[in-house]
């Protein structure tokens, strides 16, 4: 693998530094043209987000290590950020016709969201500790912002607020397992940490055990909060509630994927080594972890009416699933979430635009608001029944072959109870999804009167049902894909 120094390293970083261009761009030209309702700002930023596309597919993954180790090109960061600019350009999609915010700083929110979009790629290719710090801090203070960005809505600044006190107490503890592990291993670099680790217990290290299990604890803070697992998912709920919707949809796929990117690569690649793994079995605690985060989302979901916070909920169980594979220490295990990942984008962002249509045009976003849905918005009904029953896991939907990737990982590696658990977690997931189900095609709506939308809202639901349902039919090239996107991830 060739490593380069900085100037080198410019050449191969072209989608970051369009990012950054556009960013300033957005900014500069929403001063001029505010009148507009930041339309043309939105314009922009989709322009951005293609053109960051069209690099990252001419760079590809040429698998080299950038600036002095701090970065790394290879087909798994490739992967997470074409997810990444998916996710963003579907979120600037949404929020062009959102009415919840405000049209005059649009301009500011586009350019936000183009800033996330970068400390995500930084997320998804780091393998220096140092720089996985800074590009989860540059992911989480745009976010608080974001989440925050209805100043007229109390809900929104009391959901800012708890992101930032929850982000920086994980934010704190992270660092200070990063010291430890610098502390023990004398480097920064993510595959010279596995290295030196590898080296300090082979030759008997047991008196460090204790340290390195508590470093991987505390690094499991800051990543744990990125991808709202248990116990580190308390933020969540709140957050997605208070946060405007496209916000919600964004950090449910975009900030879960980078958040499960860097947990891939700082876990595998630099705690991942048969002599760390059998000194300090952070495996049997993921998966506890994973265990617990499952059950308590759907747990917490079971009660809810707010629809929004539903999904919260069960955003933080399909956290609990996709770390099912994490645990496994196997290529399989990796490759199940990476395929879950993509068919997660369609189903999840899917139901977070039902929710969209219904809050703008029916103004709830309660279960209540979706009675007698399919007598008044045919279309919009199904689509959120097939969202719903494929994020449940039920065939012949995608959502069942992504879990039933992740089923058939976990008992090859014969964990057993893990299984059982993933099991009854779906079981109980289909009681709420059809919560709202039983309410668009069994209950009675007060208001008669159907429900238009527009012939653009129509088509981008299309864009979400159509994979949905096909990739449950027919998910080969996907799957190879995914497949590809490993690389030399695991060594």
């Amino acid at each position: 693998m060739d490593t380069l120094n900085n100037v080198q390293s410019i050449r191969y970083f072209i989608p970051e530094l369009i990012l950054v261009a556009f960013a300033a761009g957005v900014i500069i030209y929403d001063l001029i043209g505010r009148q507009e309702g930041g339309r043309r700002a939105a314009h922009l930023s989709l322009a951005g987000l293609a053109a960051a596309l069209i690099a990252v597919l001419l760079v590809g993954a040429a698998d080299r290590s950038l600036f002095l180790g701090m970065v790394q090109l290879d087909s798994f960061a490739v992967f997470f950020k074409v997810i990444i600019l998916i996710t963003t350009a579907v979120t600037i999609l949404f929020s062009m016709g959102s009415e919840e915010l405000d049209p005059r700083t649009k301009g500011e929110y586009y350019a936000l969201l183009l800033a996330v979009t970068l400390g995500m790629f930084l997320m998804a290719s780091s393998t220096h500790l140092l720089m996985i710090y800074l590009s989860i801090e540059t992911v989480s203070l745009a976010s608080y912002i974001l989440a925050g960005f209805l100043t007229h809505s109390p809900r929104s600044s009391e959901a800012a607020f708890k992101y930032i006190i929850y982000g920086a107490v994980a934010s704190g503890t992270m660092l200070f397992g990063i010291s430890l592990i610098f502390g023990l291993t004398g480097t920064g670099d993510v595959v010279q940490v596995s290295n030196v680790l590898a080296e300090l217990f082979s030759s008997g290290g047991g008196d460090y055990q204790l340290a390195v299990l508590v470093s991987i604890i505390f690094v499991l803070a800051g990543v744990g909060y990125k991808i709202a697992s248990v116990p580190f998912h308390m933020w969540s709920p709140d957050v997605y509630e208070g946060a405007p919707i496209p916000i919600t949809a964004f950090l449910s796929v975009a900030s879960k994927s980078a958040g499960f990117a860097l947990f891939i690569r700082l876990f595998y690649s630099g705690f991942g080594s048969a002599n760390v793994i059998e000194s300090v079995d952070w495996s049997l605690l993921l998966a506890v972890v994973a265990a617990l985060t499952m059950t308590v989302g759907n747990l917490a979901a079971l009660p809810q009416q707010n629809v929004k916070r539903l999904l919260a909920y069960s955003s933080i169980a399909h956290g609990g699933y996709v770390l099912m594979g994490g645990v496994l220490l196997t290529a399989e295990g990796v490759h199940a979430i990476l395929f879950y990942l993509i068919i997660y984008l369609f189903m999840n962002l899917g139901a977070f635009f039902v929710v969209i249509l219904i809050a703008e045009r029916i103004g709830s976003e309660t279960i209540d608001g979706y009675r007698g849905l399919v007598t008044r918005a045919p279309l919009v009904a199904i689509s959120m029944g097939i969202f719903l029953f494929s994020l449940t896991g039920i065939p012949p939907l995608s959502g069942f072959i992504g879990k039933w990737l992740l089923f058939k990982a976990v008992l090859t590696e014969e964990f057993y109870w893990l299984a059982i658990v993933g099991l009854l977690n779906s079981v109980v997931s289909l009681y709420y999804y059809v919560r709202i189900v039983k309410a668009m095609f069994l209950d009675s709506s007060d208001e008669p009167n159907p429900v238009s939308f527009s012939i653009g809202s129509r088509a981008l639901l299309v864009v979400f049902v159509v994979p949905t349902i096909i990739l449950g039919l027919y998910w080969t090239p996907v799957y190879q894909l995914s497949k590809a996107s490993l690389g030399k991830i695991l060594g």
